[in-house]
């Protein structure tokens, strides 16, 4: 099983609530979701800077682009780039499930969020934050 993953779903994974655009997508991130924090599994995940897995089930999804609002797409890849500069991990390449969860842990700080999910619509709810820092602890 390969997952593909923008950026920032790599952080989202952490602290999604079951908060979403759409039932469907509740229900497909929270499928990825139960992946990532099931400590016996272990796959590949390709990480990209554009629509993910979590998108196919978005109804912002415009097929190439995210279609939330004007400026939207720009808006998400420009949180997939700060992410993915901030792992410092290569676009497009596949990474296993430890080794990513091991970057966020290393190389995250639940502050952190606030320059790299700037204007995310789910940060002032904080529970991304949370789950960083649940994620941290539980490694320690």
């Amino acid at each position: 099983m390969e997952r593909t993953l923008r950026g920032h779903h790599l952080l989202c994974v952490h602290g999604f609530q079951g908060m979403g655009y759409s039932p469907e997508f509740v229900l497909k991130m929270g499928s990825i979701v139960e992946d990532i924090r099931d400590d016996e599994k272990d796959f590949p995940i390709r990480v990209v800077a554009t629509l993910d897995d979590a998108c196919t089930a978005c109804p912002h999804n415009g097929g190439t682009i995210c279609i939330a609002s004007e400026g939207s797409d720009n808006h998400v890849k420009t949180m997939d780039q700060k992410v993915i500069d901030h792992l410092e991990l290569e676009k497009d390449k596949l990474y296993r499930k430890s080794e990513l969860i091991e970057l966020t842990v290393n190389k995250v700080q639940p502050d952190d969020l606030d320059y790299l999910c700037k204007d995310c619509s789910w940060l002032p709810y904080g529970v991304c934050k949370a789950g960083i820092e649940k994620l941290k602890k539980k490694q320690e």
